[in-house]
Order: C-alpha cells, then structure tokens, then sequence
C-alpha cells in the first residue's frame, strides 16, 4: 500500500511540476532542459516498480502499460513545445510591429539582440509580415506599407495623377517602336494610352500588362521575359529575364519607382533590382514615370542612378525647388497637367 501510494505520489508531483512549467513564461530553452529530465526520472520510476515482484502483484504494471505512459508523456511535451514556440512566434510578430509603428524601421540585428533569437527567424517573421501585408522588407530590416497602399481616400488622387502621367508617356511613342514596360501601376496605366500606335513590339516582365497588351485592338508584338516570380513586385525577375534582354535592343524603357532619391536616383522597396538595370541598359531611352509625391521619398534601395535616365515624366505637384535640381541632374523633366 505504501509502495502503491509512493509511486502515485511520485508520478503527481512530476506532473504538477510539469503543469506548473508549461503555463509559466519561461524560455523555450529551458523547457528544453527540463523535459528530458523529466521523462527519465518517469521512465526510471516505471523500471523500479516494474522490477519489484510485490509492484507486479499489486498494481499490474507491465511493459506495455509502460510504454503507452511514456508515449502520452511524449506526445505532451510535443504538445507543450509547440504551443509555446507558436504563442512566442505570435508575441514577438506582435512586437516587431510595435516597434515598426513606432520607429518608422525596424533592423534584423537589432530585433535579433532584442528577442534573444538568430538573424534568420527574425527574417522568417518579417517575411511572414511581409505576406500578409503588415509590412515592407528592405536591406537589414523592414519599414511601413507606403500610405499609397494604406490609404483608400488616397487611390483617387493617384489615378488621376497616374492618368496624366500616362497620357504625356504616349506621346514619346511612335509607331513601330520597340519599347520595354516594366511592372508597376503607373506603367500599367499608359497601356490603354498606346491603342492606336502600329506596329509596336513590346517586352513586359509582368502578366498583368502582358494581359492588357493583349487586349488591345491594334495587336502590338508581345515579348515576355519569363524568369522566376517574384510575388512582392508581382512579375518575373531573375538571371534568365536578364539574358533574354539581352538578346534585343529596344528604342525606350518606360519604369516606375517606389521613390526618388533628389541626390541618387530613383529607389526602391524591392531589393531585386537587377532586372531594371538590365532594362535600362539595352534601351536607348529611359523613361521614368513617378508621381509627385514620391519625389524626394528616400528608400535604402537605389533602382535607377540619374545618369542612366534621359527622362522623368510627373504630375504638375512638383515644387519648383525639386524641379530645378532634377534638372541639374541633365534630367528632361516633364511635369504634366493633372486634368
């Protein structure tokens, strides 16, 4: 009886410890300590009592009923490793966008030293984040979406803006052209804008602009670079887009741009930008199509330097002072009227 009562007691105890553990905050580490520690000392207390004669008589254990205890043990501490990693995965995400919101930016190293965690589960968050819309990456850390994206009483500014800029980009066009249109809304916007130029070939890396090309009435010549998809920018990018540009020659490039840098160039949240320099090299004219607002936006990610662009093509939002030093850049800026 006392045997009996020993063993009960024991197995309570390591349970109540056990308990006590998982609903604590204490580091995954740690349970990672103490797990193992605890299912050799029930595993050790099984083999004693399986040892004793009198325990066989009395309480019936045998191997089988071992066995089955230390599975259900396992599959308990499984349970209790991975709610907690999930509950610290969730709290730290949640943090990191706290941080963001205050901050304005966020670092991988910085969050890493903060969270006691390696530089890759903090790039496996802010991919994550990143996913689902709650934030941008960017080298070495992330920023906020852009209020363009955020922002819904924004969107119909921009179309009008988009619009503008879109109906002066069509006017660089003559027919028989042959000219890149790289991913991006404001580029998307000056297809309907090339309906009635002839015999166009046009390259895109994105399926969108591909779709709309295609749509029009006077059937321009499509060209895609295939490559690797890249969600973020919506389009194809990688070394074979790269190498099928360079197997032609095109008379303008019509791009966009997160951001102008007044000093850089154009930049940009992506940090896949290979591409767009590859675009602007096989291109005898590069034209870059931005909003007003972006200009003077300073993003880490340099696209397009100032010496690769012939053209800049904006709304009439522009400050005098911003237009003079894009000019002194030998840039041919255009602003045009918003209507």
């Amino acid at each position: 009886m006392l045997s009996k009562l020993y063993i009960q007691f024991a197995i309570c105890s390591q349970l109540i410890i056990f308990t006590e553990l998982r609903q604590s905050y204490l580091t995954t580490v740690v349970v990672f300590i103490y797990l193992p520690v605890l299912r050799f000392n029930l595993q050790c207390l099984l083999s004693f009592v399986l040892m004793s004669k009198r325990s066989k008589r009395n309480l019936h254990f045998n191997n089988k009923f071992q066995t089955k205890l230390v599975l259900n043990f396992d599959f308990l501490i499984y349970d209790t490793i991975t709610t907690m990693s999930k509950r610290n995965t969730q709290q730290r995400r949640h943090n990191i966008l706290n941080q963001l919101s205050n901050n304005g930016e966020v670092s991988v190293d910085a969050l890493a030293v903060e969270f006691e965690t390696s530089e890759v589960t903090i790039r496996k968050d802010l991919s994550a984040l990143e996913k689902s819309g709650l934030l941008l990456r960017k080298y070495g850390g992330a920023i906020p979406l852009p209020t363009e994206i955020t922002s819904p009483d924004h969107t119909e500014k921009v179309s009008k803006q988009k619009l503008a800029i879109a109906i002066e980009a069509a006017k660089h066009v003559c027919d028989h052209h042959r000219i890149i249109i790289d991913s991006g809304r404001t580029t998307a916007a000056i297809i309907p804008e090339l309906k009635h130029k002839k015999g166009l070939v046009v390259m895109t890396n994105s399926l969108s602009i591909a779709d709309a090309l295609n749509a029009l009435e006077n059937e321009p010549t499509l060209l895609m670079t295939g490559g690797t998809w890249d969600s973020s920018s919506e389009a194809f990018q990688g070394k074979v887009a790269e190498l099928v540009l360079r197997s032609y020659d095109f008379d303008q490039l019509f791009i966009g741009a997160d951001g102008i840098d007044l000093e850089r160039g154009t930049t940009t949240f992506n940090e896949l930008i290979g591409l767009s320099q590859v675009m602007s090299e096989v291109a005898r004219e590069v034209i870059v199509v931005v909003e007003s607002e972006k200009i003077g936006r300073k993003i880490p990610n340099l696209e397009l330097p100032w010496y690769s662009i012939d053209t800049l093509i904006t709304d009439d939002g522009l400050s005098t002072q911003m237009q003079n030093e894009i000019s002194a850049q030998g840039i041919n800026l255009i602003c045009a009227e918003n209507k």
